[in-house]
């Protein structure tokens, strides 16, 4: 869906992971009154009719109790449905089943603190160049969520990435995928500066105790 005019009232909808002109970054629907869509089947109804690779339904918006659907499942943590809802609500703790998460405002860029553990499982695909990157189709052929990328420039930790779920959902490609950015900050060890689809930018950054930190611009796109 791409006309926000057709969204339903009391859902908002934003764009996570923005880039450095305030472009891109990926579509997040967000309803804060989760009791208005009480059990599973209503809240993955919502997701698929949205269109969005994430929906977040907020059950508590004190403490901050999300849950999360992609237009075909329920996801018990994904970096920018967190992201996000961190931004929206002005919260510094957030509660998802697989625990609590802390998120912190700096300047333009809103964090989160996750572990690699809580991230679905994603295949990470290292390519040559960019270029390489690039030049992949839509979703590219065979099965399983697909994290591509290459190094822009290794010293500087400058990552050019692109995410194809590859589940039968209508999302070819996911444009800003905060977990999958987590999975790989984890697997090099180091901080990150990742450019992810037409312009979205993520960035992250591993902490001593193993948790990685994800930090992106976020903008409100449409008030519902």
């Amino acid at each position: 869906m791409n006309d926000y005019e057709d969204v339903p009232a009391g859902v908002d909808v934003l764009r996570v992971f923005c880039g450095p002109d305030g472009r891109h970054g990926n579509a997040l629907g967000v309803v804060r009154e989760g009791h208005h869509y009480p059990d599973e089947d209503s809240r993955q109804a919502l997701a698929r009719k949205l269109g969005f690779s994430e929906t977040v339904f907020v059950d508590d918006p004190e403490r901050g109790h999300l849950d999360i659907y992609t237009p075909g499942l329920r996801l018990p943590f994904a970096g920018h449905p967190v992201v996000g809802a961190a931004w929206l609500l002005d919260l510094e703790i957030l509660q998802l089943g697989v625990g609590e998460v802390f998120a912190r405002q700096d300047g333009e860029f809103s964090w989160i603190a996750a572990r690699p553990e809580w991230a679905p499982p994603r295949t990470l695909q290292q390519y040559g160049t960019a270029a390489e990157v690039e030049a992949l189709p839509a979703p590219p052929p065979g099965e399983g969520w697909l994290y591509a990328w290459a190094w822009e420039d290794e010293a500087a930790g400058r990552v050019r990435a692109r995410a194809f779920p590859r589940r039968d959902d209508g999302i070819a490609e996911d444009e800003a995928t905060g977990a999958a950015a987590l999975l790989l900050s984890a697997q090099l060890g180091r901080a990150l500066n990742i450019t992810q689809g037409c312009g979205s930018q993520i960035l992250t950054a591993p902490a001593p105790d193993g948790s990685v930190e994800i930090g992106g611009r976020v903008v409100l796109a449409f008030h519902g």
